[in-house]
């Protein structure tokens, strides 16, 4: 894709009437069509999920209505103020005090809501207007391993904690109890050929037992 060419037409020439295709062209927002696919199909932590990819969309919509009334902002302000507009978790009354600031500086918030996008919007956009796929990439055997190991031992660490708690608070009972130090957590596996048992971890990164798997 010619992103030179995707950026100086992306606002001036709309190929389509979807929706955020319509917006970037009606607000000029010169490179954020390519900011959206650039942050959907990037490796690793540098990558959004579409839910993200709305919210950053409309994150930048709300920055240039805000533009448009010449309010000035500091850093941060925007990213609350679109919490504070559709986030559920936020009372009622912080969201009509925000919603009222901004109609105090001229923004149309109605209108504002009306022209939010969603992630289905984003991925119309990204898989219609501009023919962007994600691929997402191949686990090796050792990084799955390695991410199954994680998991359990995240879970492991979270069984402690719990066992470490709940004697904490029996011991005020029993004060027997107040003597543990420490509780671990020891996950094993059973070897379907020998009968041997292995921890967990051991186990996934040896590659197995280590017996004559052949089960002959």
């Amino acid at each position: 894709m010619d992103t030179e060419q995707d950026e100086s037409t992306e606002t001036t020439h709309p190929k389509s009437r979807g929706k955020v295709a319509k917006l970037l062209h009606q607000y000029a927002l010169t490179g954020v069509g390519t900011e959206v696919e650039t942050l959907w199909t990037a490796d690793g932590e540098s990558r959004m999920s579409l839910r993200e990819l709305a919210a950053y969309f409309n994150e930048r919509l709300l920055a240039c209505k805000l533009d448009e009334t010449t309010a000035t902002t500091v850093d941060g302000e925007i990213e609350n103020y679109y919490r504070l507009l559709t986030d559920d978790a936020v009372s009622s009354g912080k969201r009509i005090a925000a919603e009222n600031t901004l109609r105090r500086q001229g923004v149309d918030v109605e209108k504002l809501r009306d022209e939010f996008v969603s992630r289905q919007a984003i991925h119309t956009y990204l898989t219609s207007e501009r023919n962007a796929e994600y691929t997402p990439p191949t686990q090796s055997e050792q990084d799955r391993i390695q991410s199954y190991l994680e998991s359990i031992g995240r879970v492991r660490s979270r069984l402690a904690a719990i066992a470490e708690q709940s004697l904490s608070q029996l011991a005020h009972s029993n004060p027997q109890l107040g003597g543990v130090a420490e509780v671990s957590v020891l996950v094993q596996v059973q070897c379907a050929y020998c009968d041997s048992r292995h921890p967990i971890t051991a186990f996934l990164s040896n590659g197995g037992c280590g017996c004559d798997a052949s089960g002959e």
